[in-house]
């Protein structure tokens, strides 16, 4: 079994084991649960040589009914092969979208129009859904206690300037369409295969918003 499928059994342990823990009223019960969600944290230690102590902070933590991360990328194009792109701080500055996790008390839109002001300088209006995808089925190489949904918003310029640094940008700039296989990118946050099909919405404005 590869560690995807690993990744992927450690998941589904956690998500039952919260369910378990959420709904059960029986102490019996709850014991087992509490032992099946330490051993999605043990598998999930093994595949990421993290300390299990942290892994139970991040990944074993939550209470409820467990739903899937959501995280949401702000695309803005200028013309048809220029996408805007920004340098991660936390991840050696490396390439990406701007973007980050969806917030509590915001919209997917508001969200795309947030992050893309606080990473890039810009102010934005959200125009549409272009991509939701399941982060499992792209590759993205690291593997991740959560389970993610990526959501791509289409973004228009209304006003602003480009900022140079953020508190999390190093970088900010229009990056062509023939530079993205060269360019150092933040692979856990965006790959080369869904920049070239967000490429294709900039030729295409009518193409249908893809869903995984």
């Amino acid at each position: 079994m590869q560690n995807t499928d690993w990744l992927s059994v450690a998941q589904r342990l956690q998500s039952l084991a919260q369910a378990g823990l959420a709904y059960s009223h029986n102490l019996y019960d709850t014991e087992r649960y509490e032992e099946l969600r330490a051993l999605s944290v043990e598998i999930m230690a093994r595949l990421t040589d993290e300390p299990v102590e942290k892994l139970t902070a991040l990944f074993a933590s939550e209470t409820g009914y467990q739903t899937p991360k959501v995280d949401v990328r702000a695309v803005l194009f200028r013309g048809t092969d220029e996408i805007l792109m920004v340098q991660e701080k936390i991840d050696g500055d490396r390439w990406t979208l701007p973007g980050g996790w969806a917030d509590i008390g915001y919209s997917p839109s508001e969200t795309a129009v947030k992050e893309a002001y606080e990473e890039t300088g810009l102010h934005t209006q959200a125009v549409r859904l272009l991509a939701l995808f399941d982060k499992r089925l792209h590759p993205h190489p690291k593997p991740e206690p959560w389970y993610i949904y990526k959501c791509f918003i289409l973004c228009h310029i209304t006003g602003g300037e480009v900022l140079a640094n953020t508190a999390e940008t190093s970088g900010c700039r229009w990056v062509h369409e023939s530079e993205i296989t060269a360019l150092p990118l933040s692979v856990d946050r965006v790959t080369v295969s869904q920049l070239r099909t967000l490429f294709e919405f900039a030729r295409q404005p009518e193409k249908p918003t893809l869903c995984d």
